[in-house]
């Protein structure tokens, strides 16, 4: 198995584990623990492979990781009143599925030979659609949008990571290791220690 299909297997299942778990906040049937969890889990690298014209999109081309995503919602079903806290659960959770979803979209990408750019869009791109479409669906604030947060810059800045690793050393696993790491810390310090960037703060206009 490929480094790049391990990365789409850990980010699917930790991904569909926070779909569960906000399935569960919403009171939802078996069905609706087995949807959100999957929109969640495949909603990212969806939106990657369509976006950059693969043969076929990952999950189509291995159904494996449907039943990934429907094994932790089963899971999650059976065993979601057993934690203290499924917000928390869900933060930090999350925070783990984006670490793996944005190198395993800088992979792609750069396995497909695209530029920089395309490489950052692509890793922010895998590592935020899936929570972005859980949230909305059932109602809850976007962790992306979500004031001040590090979540799509601790994407961006592991992507970016990534890229800079590849310039020094060359084509290497230390790059995808680099940008989960990076990507993981802020998130987490985020999560922690308050760690914000500046809001827009609007000011009445000047007479």
């Amino acid at each position: 198995m490929s480094v790049l299909a391990v990365l789409d297997y850990l980010s699917v299942f930790i991904f569909a584990l926070t779909g569960a778990l906000v399935a569960s906040r919403a009171q939802l049937d078996l069905v609706g623990f087995l949807f959100i969890a999957a929109l969640t889990a495949v909603g990212g690298g969806t939106v990657r492979d369509v976006l950059l014209n693969r043969d076929v999109v990952f999950w189509v081309a291995n159904p494996w990781y449907l039943a990934t995503a429907s094994a932790a919602a089963v899971l999650v079903f059976f065993t979601a009143h057993l934690l203290e806290s499924r917000r928390r659960a869900i933060d930090w959770l999350d925070a783990g599925a984006l670490a793996v979803a944005v190198p395993a979209g800088v992979g792609v990408a750069i396995a497909l030979g695209h530029g920089p750019m395309v490489v950052l869009i692509m890793g922010m791109v895998t590592g935020a659609f899936g929570g972005l479409l859980r949230d909305v669906v059932c109602n809850e604030v976007p962790l992306v949008l979500r004031q001040g947060e590090l979540y799509l810059s601790a994407a961006f800045a592991g992507a970016l990571v990534a890229l800079a690793t590849r310039l020094v050393l060359g084509p290497t696993p230390w790059a995808l290791i680099a940008c989960a790491a990076i990507t993981f810390l802020l998130r987490a310090g985020s999560m922690t220690f308050g760690w914000r960037l500046p809001v827009y703060k609007s000011r009445p206009p000047r007479p």
